[in-house]
């Protein structure tokens, strides 16, 4: 025999209605299960059943991969009793099943990655899996000369016990580089930058792995991932 399901539990699954949000629906004649008005939200259903909300199908999301240009002011998480979160600047349904991979401070801007295939989102974080994280920084003062070489070889962190993996320092300007980091130590590049006496200013991620933020998105908008780009994360 089907496994059964309740009408209200299969469309809050694939919507961002709530159990009562689908009883109003129902009620009002606006949920079809294979063509037929169902006012019920309690009636069971079978898991082949063609679902419709206003005639349009239901079916459920993902896998999704989102990019992300995050602002100023947001944090990485699906939930905050204090800031907005990156999941407020997203319009898809169910969007509470995404989750972020590779957070950013909530005074850090750029390129922000959502999914919610776990297995990609790990292998977007995990050390063991290469995905370097490229980001733009202005500095409070000059570079120092040798900065080069030190990012090349480790930086010691405070309260660290071990350096750094090697990271790459490309100088732009006096006071504006580039780095590429292999690692997400907490608050890594601001402490970097920290132990070589100078402050981070601003800091915005351009790239994570293959990918590279679309400049065609401005701060706040997003797009879904191409198939080369979620390809490219092995």
């Amino acid at each position: 025999m089907a496994n059964l399901i309740r009408l209200d539990k299969a469309v809050s699954q694939v919507t961002d209605l709530s159990r009562s949000d689908v009883k109003r629906a129902a009620w009002a004649g606006r949920i079809t299960v294979n063509g037929e008005v169902v006012t019920s939200s309690s009636t069971k259903i079978q898991a082949n059943d063609v679902l419709c909300l206003d005639d349009e199908p239901l079916h459920e999301p993902g896998p999704r991969y989102i990019m992300l240009n995050k602002p100023l002011g947001y944090v990485s998480a699906t939930k905050d009793g204090e800031h907005p979160t990156v999941l407020d600047l997203i319009d898809e349904p169910n969007k509470s099943k995404l989750h972020i991979a590779g957070r950013l401070d909530i005074d850090t801007t750029g390129l922000v990655l959502l999914t919610d295939d776990g297995q990609w989102s790990h292998k977007v974080t995990s050390p063991n899996h290469h995905c370097d994280k490229t980001y733009y920084a202005l500095l409070a003062d000059r570079i120092v000369e040798d900065a080069v070489a030190k990012f090349a070889k480790g930086i010691w962190l405070n309260n660290e016990k071990k350096r750094t993996k090697p990271a790459k320092l490309e100088v732009l300007f006096a006071n504006e580089v580039r780095i590429t980091i292999g690692e997400g130590r907490y608050h890594q590049v601001k402490r970097m930058f920290a132990a070589l006496g100078n402050q981070v200013l601003e800091l915005h991620r351009e790239r994570i792995g293959d990918i590279f933020l679309d400049e065609e998105l401005q701060e706040g908008e997003y797009r879904p991932l191409t198939p080369e780009e979620i390809a490219s994360v092995q």
